[in-house]
């Protein structure tokens, strides 16, 4: 068995989870997950550190299957992080039930679905670390993002709660809330909207439209550095319970705060990508 930690992480196919399992990859052994494992492994390549596993975070089965293939290769499984997310944007009167359901199944109930899997693991081993990020919209409302917010507040009421549950098994819970990060999130392969359907909101929504449309690719937060930043303080005994990953941070008490805001893009490589 391993000395090394094992990494299991949701969401690894694309945008942020390749940045996170590659940095894990100089670090340990990562259990990498995605919908298309073929994705995965062209993502991240061959490396006997390496297992990509196929898994849809909103079916359970998916779930118990990615985690004891995990387990049967390395062992145990020392943190989880999840990372998968989508993102459904619109006024909460023209986003359809189904559009909210969906964000909900992948955001909320997904990470609910691979934890389940994941805990009797842990708690056998008396030990692992549970990492996700509900991001900013888990602390503040905003318009236009009803259905996303709702499964990122959703995600820090359930991790608050879960923390005193399994912390006496010796499993730490960490709440990852970065800023405006250069994902994938944002483009048009991942962001869904509401389709225009009543007339009181056109003049407000075509402004959200071009203002979120504009931001892809101009996010200031470095996902690579998130990644680092994520191995630094999973390596922390015991790891902090959040963790506020933006360029500006009024934490003074916080042990990780010049972290925290070291996070973006360098000037000279933003200016380059620009």
């Amino acid at each position: 068995m391993t000395n090394k930690k094992i990494w299991f992480i949701t969401g690894a196919s694309c945008g942020m989870g390749v940045d996170f399992a590659k940095a894990v990859l100089a670090a340990g052994h990562a259990v990498a997950s995605g919908r298309d494992r073929d994705a995965v492994s062209k993502a991240l390549g061959q490396s006997n550190d390496l297992l990509a596993v196929k898994l849809d975070v909103t079916r359970r089965a998916d779930a118990e299957a990615a985690v004891w293939a995990g387990v049967d290769r390395f062992g145990r499984i020392d943190v989880l992080v999840n990372n998968a997310a989508s993102f459904y944007a619109g006024y909460f009167e023209e986003l359809t039930p189904e559009q909210i359901e969906r964000q909900l199944a992948t955001s909320l109930m997904g990470p609910m679905n691979v934890t389940r899997a994941v805990l009797p693991v842990m708690r056998k081993q008396r030990s692992g670390a549970l990492s996700r990020f509900p991001q900013q919209r888990g602390l503040v409302g905003f318009e236009f993002c009803t259905a996303y917010a709702a499964s990122k507040f959703g995600l820090e009421g359930w991790m608050e709660s879960l923390h005193a549950e399994v912390a006496p098994f010796g499993i730490t819970t960490t709440i990852v809330n970065p800023g405006f990060f250069r994902t994938e999130l944002l483009t048009e392969k991942s962001a869904n909207y509401a389709e225009p359907s009543i007339e009181d909101y056109d003049e407000r929504r075509a402004k959200q439209l071009e203002f979120w449309k504009a931001q892809n690719g101009q996010q200031s937060g470095d996902p690579a550095k998130l990644a680092r930043a994520l191995i630094i303080i999973g390596s922390q005994e015991p790891p902090p319970r959040r963790f506020i990953a933006r360029r500006r941070c009024h934490c003074p008490r916080d042990a990780n705060r010049d972290l925290s805001t070291s996070l973006a893009f360098d000037r000279e490589l933003a200016g380059r990508a620009m």
